[in-house]
């Protein structure tokens, strides 16, 4: 556990280094926040169980991929695989999967980029490679699956349909919210300054049946 770890937190030290370097040096920080987090034994134990993973460290390393994990939340999508890119062109990089979840969502509507990423780790009898998930999504796919998590942790798996439904269609609004927050990003940028009925205050009024959707996230 304490090779994972390590490669955990060499992974959060790269990303660190990166946001806090656009922080200082440049106009925008694709970076919202990093989190990290290790597996707990008992979580182990059990996927170790799932899997049918014999008690061994060789065992364990081929078969269970996340006992490490790093989510990175973005602004944009578009932030979302600018922050990849520099994280995997790393010389010490090696990326040994992608799952591109928000190009092909889940069909449940979950939507995030997942990276296997292997970080050497250098201890005192040597150098060992170890494997750390990288997730990265947005700050709308993050507050999804957070809420995903929870409802499914309270039912136990065994979630009314109706909330089933509820949770797609949140996805789906929180993908067009997404898309909209990204085009008026590209708006702003490429014009050069914010259009003049929005620096006048005028009234701007949003899609109807956006903002009623947004409304039933909440009831």
């Amino acid at each position: 556990m304490m090779r994972y770890k390590f490669g955990m937190e060499e992974i959060v030290t790269k990303l660190s280094i990166l946001r806090d370097e656009f922080a200082h040096l440049h106009d925008a920080n694709p970076i919202e926040n990093i989190s990290s987090r290790l597996k707990n034994p008992d979580s182990m134990l059990e996927k170790m169980g799932r899997k049918g993973c014999e008690p061994t460290f060789d065992s364990i390393t081929e078969k269970i991929t996340d006992i490490a994990g790093v989510r990175v939340t973005c602004s944009f999508v578009s932030d979302v695989y600018h922050v990849f890119e520099l994280l995997t062109s790393q010389s010490d990089v090696n990326v040994v999967d992608i799952r591109d979840y928000i190009t092909s969502p889940k069909p449940n509507g979950y939507r995030s980029l997942h990276a296997l990423i292997e970080v050497p780790v250098f201890m005192s009898n040597g150098e060992v490679p170890v494997l750390v998930e990288v997730q990265m999504r947005t700050i709308a796919m993050d507050f999804w699956a957070s809420l995903e998590h929870k409802i499914h942790y309270k039912y136990r798996e065994d979630v009314p349909q109706s909330l089933l439904d509820g949770l797609k269609q949140a996805a789906d609004t929180a993908t067009e919210l997404d898309v909209t927050m990204e085009r008026l990003h590209t708006e702003v940028k490429t014009a050069g300054a914010l259009p003049l009925e929005l620096q006048q205050g005028s009234d701007v009024v949003p899609d109807e049946a956006f903002v009623e959707r947004l409304r039933n996230l909440d009831s």
